[in-house]
């Protein structure tokens, strides 16, 4: 436990002297809410030209959260680096010196970069759902004491800080910022939107790490969903899990 606590006190260090892992998480805040707000003020203006159906199946959650998956963007940046840093710098052969249990350095790192990940969540989804709702304005809008609206909150905070986990245990099999980001980015922010609107796929598609966990952000699941808030949740987290285990294997089986 000794040896764990003062690897992750090691691993803190490092990431707050890094600056472009500080600039992520500002970056994530800031754009977060700036787009919240956008959307909030086009939707103020639009929804009374919006047709009976659209009124309907208005989700001010859903739609006020549409800035944090731009936001997430820079959080999966800030966990790819938070792994490949050291292995582009070289840097990776000192942490392994000053821990050379394998193991030990790999949980630090996960551990260390997830708890950042959670603050930084927690501060950017709420932030972001209250000027995303007064925005909106009071007609249309979502108090947190809504029916739903408190899951959806807690929710995404859990699947922001989970795409993160997932986004370092990748990073670890492939140890290269570029290929790492190269297959996340696409995968997460193009890809498994235009999969999750073709109707010969979309089905399977919504089990994509990315999909399924994001079905929390909405206080209800679109008809066409299979899963359900908390079932997306549960295959986030395998996905995460097996994420987290290749990174776990590739470290400790593969040479630095």
């Amino acid at each position: 436990m000794t040896d764990t606590r003062a690897a992750v006190a090691f691993e803190w260090t490092k990431i707050r002297s890094v600056r472009s892992s500080l600039w992520s998480l500002a970056l994530c805040l800031l754009t977060s809410v700036l787009i919240a707000l956008l959307f909030g003020w086009v939707l103020r203006g639009a929804y009374d030209d919006m047709s009976p159906q659209s009124k309907a199946d208005f989700d001010p959650v859903g739609s006020g959260f549409n800035g944090l998956r731009l936001g997430m963007i820079s959080l999966v940046v800030f966990g790819v680096l938070a792994v490949t840093g050291e292995y582009s710098s070289g840097t990776v052969h000192s942490s392994l010196a000053a821990v050379p249990r394998r193991g030990v350095l790999y949980a630090a790192k996960v551990l260390t970069g997830t708890a950042i990940a959670f603050v930084t969540s927690v501060v950017v989804v709420f932030v972001t759902f209250f000027a995303a709702q007064t925005a909106i304005g009071d007609a249309h809008n979502a108090a947190l004491t809504d029916d739903g609206v408190a899951r959806s909150v807690i929710g995404s905070i859990l699947y922001m800080t989970l795409l993160c986990a997932f986004s370092m245990g990748l990073a670890t099999v492939l140890r290269n910022p570029a290929l790492t980001l190269g297959i996340l980015v696409p995968l997460f922010f193009m890809v498994s939107e235009v999969l999750n609107n073709l109707p010969g796929v979309k089905k399977v598609a919504q089990f994509l790490p990315d999909a399924a966990g994001g079905v929390i952000m909405r206080r209800e699941p679109q008809e066409h969903m299979v899963l359900t808030a908390w079932s997306g949740m549960a295959v986030l987290g395998v996905w995460v899990a097996l994420a987290l285990l290749g990174g776990y294997l590739a470290l400790t089986r593969r040479d630095a």
